[in-house]
C-alpha cells in the first residue's frame, strides 16, 4: 500500500487510447477493414509515465485533470489499482476525458485522431499545485508542448518553483505547435536540469540538422542535461563536461512505438531515483524504451517483460 508522501511528481495528461493494429488507408475505401487488434488501453505522456513508474514501485503524484464521466472513472479506478496519487479536485466537469484513436501501422508507426475539446489539451497552470510536496525528489513535467495554455511563462513558474525546492527538474517534449524557439524557452530551460525530446522534436525546435548540434543548442538555451531519444539508434547525452552515444536494445522487433518515449523517460526517472549515473539512467531508459516497443499499448509491456535494473 502506498503512501501519500510521492518521490516523484508528473505533470501532464491522462487520457484513453483506442488502439487499433493494423491500421491502413484502405479502410476508407472499403468501408471496413479487419484487425488484428482493438482495445482499450490507458494512455498521455504523464500518465503512462507515472503508471510505468508505479508498477517499478515508485510512489507518484500525478498532477492532471479528468473529466467527470465514464472515462474519467476508467482513469481513477487505474489510478487506485496502481496507487498513483491524483490531487483531490483534478475531476472536472465542464470538460470530457481525453481520447485518443491510435492507428498503428504495420512497421509500428503511429497516427492520431484527438478532440482538441477534452483534457488532453486543457491542463492549465492553476491546475498543477504548488509549491510541491516536500517528499518529492523529482519533478517531472510530460511533455513541453501538449497543453497549448501552458507556454514559456507558465513552464518557467513551474521549473523554477521545483528547482527552488531543491527537486531535480526533468521535462519530456512533443513537437512544438506555435513554431516555439530554443531561445524563447530560455528562461525555462535554465531550471531543467534533465530534458529529454526525441531526435525530431529536438532538431526542429532548435533548427539544427543533426542530433548533435541541437542537443549542443538546447544546453547553451540553459538546460544542465540533454537526452535526445533516438528510436533504434539509442539516445544521445550532452551534459556541460561530457557527451556520448548510448546504443539501443538489440535484436529489438517494433510492434508499436505508442508509449516508447514515455517508457524511456519512466526508466531514466527510476534509475535517476535510485542515485544511478547519467549513462547507467540513459541505458537503462533504452531498455525501457525497446521493451515498450516490442508489445502493443504504452504500458502493457509491464506485465508481459518485466523489470530488471
Amino acid at each position: 500500500m502506498k503512501n501519500n508522501y510521492p518521490e516523484i511528481v508528473i505533470i501532464g495528461a491522462g487520457i484513453l487510447d483506442v488502439l487499433v493494429r493494423p491500421a491502413g488507408k484502405e479502410v476508407f475505401q472499403t468501408g471496413s477493414s479487419p484487425a488484428e487488434e482493438i482495445r482499450l488501453s490507458t494512455g498521455g505522456d504523464a500518465l503512462n509515465e507515472a503508471t510505468i513508474l508505479a508498477k517499478m514501485g515508485r510512489q507518484v503524484l500525478l498532477e492532471t485533470i479528468i473529466g467527470r464521466d465514464k472515462a474519467g472513472k476508467y482513469l481513477e479506478q487505474h489510478c487506485q489499482e496502481y496507487g498513483i496519487l491524483l490531487p483531490d479536485d483534478c475531476i472536472r466537469e465542464d470538460i470530457p476525458t481525453g481520447i485518443n484513436v491510435v492507428l498503428i501501422d504495420r512497421d509500428g508507426s503511429r497516427h492520431f485522431l484527438t478532440n482538441p475539446s477534452g483534457t488532453l489539451r486543457k491542463l492549465t497552470l492553476e491546475d498543477i499545485h504548488m509549491p510541491f510536496p516536500e517528499s518529492a525528489k523529482i519533478v517531472c513535467f510530460a511533455s513541453i508542448f501538449v497543453s497549448p495554455e501552458i507556454g514559456p511563462r507558465e513552464l518557467e513558474i513551474i521549473f523554477r518553483t521545483a528547482g527552488e525546492q531543491g527537486k531535480i527538474v526533468c521535462a519530456d517534449m512533443t513537437k512544438r505547435k506555435k513554431n516555439e524557439t530554443a531561445e524563447e524557452l530560455a528562461e525555462a530551460f535554465s531550471y531543467v536540469d534533465y530534458l529529454m525530446p526525441n531526435d525530431e522534436e529536438a532538431m526542429l525546435i532548435t533548427g539544427k540538422n543533426t542530433v548533435e548540434e541541437a542537443a549542443e543548442s538546447l544546453r547553451r538555451a540553459g538546460v544542465k542535461t540533454v537526452v535526445v531519444k533516438c528510436g533504434s539508434k539509442g539516445c544521445y547525452v550532452c551534459g556541460r563536461e561530457k557527451s556520448f552515444w548510448m546504443s539501443a536494445e538489440k535484436n529489438v522487433k517494433c510492434i508499436d512505438t505508442t508509449g516508447a518515449g514515455d517508457s524511456f523517460v519512466a526508466g531514466f526517472l527510476h534509475a535517476l531515483a535510485q542515485g544511478r549515473n547519467v549513462r547507467e539512467c540513459a541505458e537503462y531508459g533504452n531498455k525501457c524504451g525497446a521493451n515498450a516497443v516490442s508489445v502493443a499499448g504504452a504500458t502493457d509491456w509491464t506485465e508481459k517483460i518485466g523489470f530488471s535494473l
